[in-house]
């Protein structure tokens, strides 16, 4: 899976991001790194196809997608968002699947409330279900731990870590570097709309000429602009 992206941004001839090429490899997970403003979200969104300026050139699979902020039809049970996206696929052996997801995230109780009304870290798990119901070979994780509680992220990280060994491949954009440092092979650093840094660990280690966390890294690199 390449990305290529020479210029992406909201209005025509106004890139907000450029020239930020990067690889994702299969049953690899890269971490898409950066300050507020980096242009985390303008890659992702490059990379789904859906914002107004592009040049470029991206190849991605078919993929599950958790934005940073859950989108939720307003009417819509959670039964309703399941059934809408099973009968997308045609396939009614989801409805196992996302039972087991449903029972692994703890809201198999709520099939008929309407989600819009859930908390934060509710939504966030309505959002994992749908992403994660069915199997992909690319997963885009944007922000995926936030507002979950202890028990979800656990559970999180093991499904993060089965479906890796089933050979899909994760982008994970996270500003918790503690976690990312634990689940990524690869990293891209972002800064004001530019590609830093790549790398692994070690590489960036390199770069920066210390054995350091990948915090420190960041600090690090952000330190010499």
């Amino acid at each position: 899976m390449d990305i290529h992206i020479q210029k992406a941004g909201y209005a025509t001839n106004e890139p907000s991001i450029e020239q930020i090429d990067f690889s994702i490899k299969p049953g690899e997970i890269v971490g898409l790194i950066g300050g507020n403003g980096a242009g985390k979200s303008t890659t992702i969104q490059s990379m789904l196809g859906v914002i107004p300026y592009f040049e470029g050139d991206v190849s991605i699979p078919s993929y599950g997608y958790v934005p940073e902020r859950p989108l939720l039809y307003e009417h819509f049970t959670l039964r309703e968002h399941l059934q809408f996206l099973i009968d997308e696929f045609q396939d009614d052996t989801l409805w196992h699947k996302a039972q087991n997801l449903l029972t692994l995230f703890q809201i198999d109780k709520r099939l008929d409330d309407l989600p819009i009304y859930f908390s934060k870290g509710m939504q966030q798990k309505v959002m994992l279900v749908l992403a994660f119901l069915i199997e992909r070979p690319l997963y885009i994780l944007d922000e995926p731990f936030m507002g979950l509680d202890p028990r979800a992220t656990r559970e999180l990280l093991t499904l993060i870590g089965e479906r890796k060994q089933q050979g899909s491949s994760f982008l994970l954009c996270t500003h918790q570097l503690e976690m990312a440092e634990k689940l990524c092979d690869q990293y891209v650093l972002l800064h004001e709309g530019q590609l830093q840094a790549q790398g692994t660990l070690h590489e960036l280690q390199q770069i920066v000429g210390q054995q350091i966390s990948l915090l420190d890294i960041f600090y690090e690199l952000q330190g010499r602009l």
